[in-house]
């Protein structure tokens, strides 16, 4: 057997050996509700495939939507803020992995993590830069759109000083990580590249062309770009088509939906507010043309991935395909003013050959892009490496050290001292 053959069996069998990974959840995976809850089911899948035992804590309970963990094998606990029960629940298990969901939760427990699970892998699956979305969106309140923004705030103090502080942090977005290393300096050492998984079925019978009927959109609304989509699309886009297409309909899916969001709801006008879908495939594949007019937010988009995978050419923004692309051309049509959003959107559902054309792009972009395959041996090789010189890693990202040293120390004793205060 030739020796590059051999380290990689025993790469594979000591990753084999690693039995528990911790994941820390500010709420229960979602994966029908939220593309981060799909995110989150594909890491720990991922795991899983390389041996790994899960285990699951939340400070919450979960929702009607949340997935089914333990069928799939996945250990669950309940744990509370700011108080020492953490402690012992994370020396008992001793993990040798904890992955924080998002930033928040590595300020809420890094600190007892690091002092009492010393050895353990920290590690922070970003899902998004939430400062980028923030900064976005702010700029979107105060000027109409996200062409300028300042990313110089104090929400990307914290989340950088989270990265900064953790061992490894899992970027979604190859524009998020030129964003960190060529703007923040931060060092590619402590960043891993993970986008979300395609599922490329080439065996695949979707509806055609001729079989397909009307628009949709869909995604979470406690996520607030999703909310500001539906108000863009309901008060300067949708009257314009509904206008050229008068048998054509608007259908709207999506957990959470607020109030002023489901009053939009107006069948003359062919506004469909439908609520949560069960199986975003299903209304995904039966529709034309998906429409996404994403004024602000970060990552990659969970819902141009849905459409890509079943066939839906979409309409989006340049901030609702980045990261999506590269060099290839987009699954549909990317457009920045409501003029030629509305345009793009006319001939994708009236243009057959047009829309055949941006469904095989997007069938392009996840098979060469977003396979998981693509990725899989680099994520072992990474966590593999960290474990077996997580010591001379750390000294050569001390900078890390120091954060916990000192920024900690101030979430440490807030932390005892609001315990203190409930007892």
């Amino acid at each position: 057997m030739n020796a590059k053959r051999l380290l990689h069996i025993n790469q594979f069998e000591y990753l084999r050996s690693m039995k528990s990974v911790l994941f820390i959840g500010h709420t229960f995976p979602e994966p029908s509700t939220t593309a981060a809850g799909g995110r989150t089911m594909q890491l720990m899948e991922l795991f899983q495939a390389i041996g790994c035992d899960i285990h699951f804590a939340a400070t919450a309970s979960p929702s009607k939507y949340a997935e089914d963990l333990t069928s799939k094998g996945i250990q669950l606990h309940t744990i509370e803020l700011n108080n020492r029960s953490f402690d012992a629940f994370i020396r008992d298990l001793s993990p040798d992995m904890v992955v924080f969901d998002r930033f928040m939760m590595e300020e809420q427990f890094g600190w007892r993590v690091a002092e009492n699970c010393p050895n353990a892998l920290r590690m922070i699956d970003t899902q998004d830069l939430h400062f980028l979305r923030k900064a976005r969106e702010q700029a979107v309140k105060e000027r109409g759109d996200a062409s300028s923004v300042d990313l110089f705030t104090d929400v990307a103090k914290r989340e950088l000083a989270s990265i900064l502080r953790s061992d490894l942090s899992i970027i979604i977005s190859e524009a998020e990580m030129k964003l960190l290393e060529g703007v923040f300096s931060i060092k590619k050492d402590i960043l891993l590249y993970l986008p979300l998984f395609a599922e490329v079925d080439k065996e695949a019978v979707l509806p055609t062309f001729e079989e397909r009927q009307h628009f949709m959109t869909i995604g979470s609304f406690r996520h607030p770009p999703n909310v500001d989509a539906v108000l863009q699309l309901h008060q300067h886009i949708w009257p314009s088509i509904r206008e050229q297409l008068p048998m054509a309909e608007l259908h709207i899916y999506g957990a959470y939906a607020p109030q002023r969001i489901q009053e939009l709801h107006n069948p003359k006008q062919g506004f469909l507010v439908k609520g949560w879908a069960p199986s975003a495939k299903e209304v995904m594949k039966s529709a034309k043309v998906c429409l996404a007019p994403l004024r602000f937010g970060a990552g990659l988009k969970g819902k141009h991935f849905d459409a890509m995978q079943y066939g839906t050419p979409a309409v989006a923004t340049h901030i609702g395909a980045e990261g999506l692309c590269s060099e290839l051309p987009f699954g549909g049509t990317i457009a920045e003013t409501d003029k030629d959003f509305i345009k793009a959107a006319i001939s994708l559902y009236t243009e057959k050959e047009l829309w055949q054309e941006t469904q095989q792009n997007g069938f392009n972009i996840l098979q060469q892009r977003f396979r998981k395959e693509l990725f899989v041996k680099t994520f072992q090789q990474k966590i593999e490496t960290l474990h077996q010189n997580l010591q001379q890693h750390r000294k050569e990202n001390f900078l890390s050290q120091i954060l916990h040293h000192q920024t900690l120390q101030a979430s440490k004793y807030m932390s005892k001292w609001i315990e203190a205060k409930n007892r």
